[in-house]
């Protein structure tokens, strides 16, 4: 096995051009961690904002963004009963995954799903874990609810938008243009607002109000989200790309029975991230093994353009996922 690969690291806070090729050292997994050889990786919000600064790995992580990969199973350390060298997974990583090799506990990796390639199953993880953890885990979503979540052409809401069409709700999206509502449509939205030309706030009440939404813009859209809700609804936070601050009455939340909660994925223990890895494989991977669920990709990057992978992310012009092509 190679002693250094090559990654990708943030030099320093800023924009995509401080994203440096470098050499480093292979990581040794640990206790009930294995190594995994990366053949792609996916490129998220949050390396972004770990890029910009604002987004600091958990302690013990690695310092390299990354929070997603597939590849082969390299190596494995003590304890490791689920993975054997050779096996080829998807897996959510604490960090790291612009890289070579990465490290991950055994019970975040996944096997690829049938008739999927390592492109397309890298994009996976941190997206399926995100969405089934907050929608259904913790929200409740049930079938023939009103849902409705913003940015419907990201990873996060393609993502949304076929688990919850496909699993009974009716599902309602946001999105920037006519061509991004239209991607919505084909994957199962009942209805695709283009926020340019109409206010999904009245939308939303047209049909009765939304029983959930997923939000991850934040700011003004904090209280138009409690207007766009059902009486009884709940609203899920996931990020703020708008900013975590507002003025709002909150009058409306008790009178109305609303419940506003949110999370971030990154920061839960081993235990709560493996929890959620058991769902997906025993009720969703089965969807993707089917057919009914599939990643939606954008554009492939090379290692060594990261930083115009992250151009392409921020210009917020892509439908689905963007990867870099590591192997």
């Amino acid at each position: 096995m190679a002693e250094m690969m090559r990654a990708v690291e943030i030099t320093k806070p800023g924009g995509p051009e401080v994203l440096r090729l470098c050499e480093r050292p292979v990581p040794s997994p640990g206790a009930e961690q294995i190594l995994i050889r990366i053949d792609h990786a996916g490129v998220n919000r949050p390396d972004a904002l770990q890029r910009a600064g604002n987004y600091a790995p958990p302690k013990g992580a690695s310092d390299l963004p990354g929070l997603e990969a597939a590849g082969v199973v390299e190596a494995i350390g003590p304890g490791v009963t689920r993975w054997s060298a050779g096996d080829t997974v998807c897996a959510l990583l604490p960090g790291g995954g612009y890289a070579e090799y990465a490290v991950t506990h055994q019970d975040h990796a996944l096997r690829v799903p049938d008739g999927l390639s390592m492109a397309e199953a890298c994009v996976l993880p941190e997206t399926f874990f995100t969405v089934w953890s907050n929608v259904f885990m913790r929200s409740g979503l049930a079938a023939g609810q009103r849902f409705l979540v913003h940015g419907g052409s990201s990873g996060i809401g393609t993502t949304a938008i076929q688990l919850a069409s496909t699993l009974g709700a009716r599902v309602f999206t946001t999105a920037g243009s006519d061509e991004k509502c239209a991607a919505c449509l084909r994957l199962g939205a009942e209805r695709a607002i283009n926020y340019q030309d109409e206010d999904f706030v009245e939308v939303m009440r047209g049909v009765g109000g939304a029983d959930l939404i997923l939000d991850m813009v934040g700011g003004d859209y904090l209280p138009r989200n409690v207007k766009a809700l059902a009486d009884d609804g709940r609203l899920q936070q996931i990020a703020f790309l708008q900013g975590p601050k507002v003025e709002m009455n909150f009058a409306q939340v008790m009178t109305r029975r609303l419940t506003i909660s949110g999370s971030t994925l990154r920061p839960q223990s081993d235990g709560a991230k493996a929890a959620i890895a058991e769902v997906l494989r025993n009720h969703v991977w089965p969807l993707i093994d089917a057919g009914r669920v599939a990643p939606v990709m954008d554009q492939t990057f090379a290692l060594d353009q990261a930083a115009e992978a992250h151009r392409r992310m921020e210009s917020s012009q892509h439908i689905g996922k963007i990867i870099l092509k590591i192997a």
